[in-house]
């Protein structure tokens, strides 16, 4: 599974890697994960409110932080 996190390295998109990171060992789910800063690239993606999480190639959220629960439930889809 490749997840990215999309944005420019603000507190809310460090945020959002820090609990992938977590949600992803907590499930035990390999992955990997790169942090996307380029804004070409996350326009690329269409997504236009940072922070977004992108697994493997699709837009799942954007704008905000999803709840730990929300999170778990995407990485097991």
């Amino acid at each position: 599974m490749k997840i990215e996190i999309l944005g420019t390295g603000c507190a809310k998109c460090n945020a959002l890697e820090r609990a992938v990171r977590t949600s992803a060992e907590k499930l035990g789910i390999e992955c990997q994960i790169e942090h996307v800063t380029d804004l070409n690239r996350i326009t690329g993606y269409g997504v236009m409110m940072t922070p977004a999480l992108v697994i493997d190639g699709e837009v799942k959220v954007s704008g905000k932080v999803p709840s730990e629960r929300e999170l778990e439930g995407l990485l097991k889809q």
